[in-house]
């Protein structure tokens, strides 16, 4: 599995945020970071600020070969 570059960082947010955030990753079987990058990167697209796609298509295609199991039963 290919290896992503992450940044640490420290924040603060709600309980009921960081809960919805976590109730999502466990539903769909994806790790906690990869629903907050998601929820950034969606944030950055409504404001206007455009994400590099080499980036993004990287991310999909580990993405895609994270979760392929997972996909092909979804796909049934």
């Amino acid at each position: 599995m290919k290896t992503l570059n992450l940044s640490k960082f420290s924040s603060q947010a709600s309980p009921e945020i960081l809960n919805g955030l976590h109730q999502i990753a466990d539903a769909e079987g994806r790790k906690f970071h990869a629903v907050l990058d998601e929820a950034f990167r969606d944030y950055l697209s409504k404001k206007g600020f455009a994400i590099n796609r080499r980036q993004m298509m990287s991310h999909f295609a580990q993405s895609l070969q994270e979760f392929e199991d997972l996909y092909k039963e979804l796909a049934k």
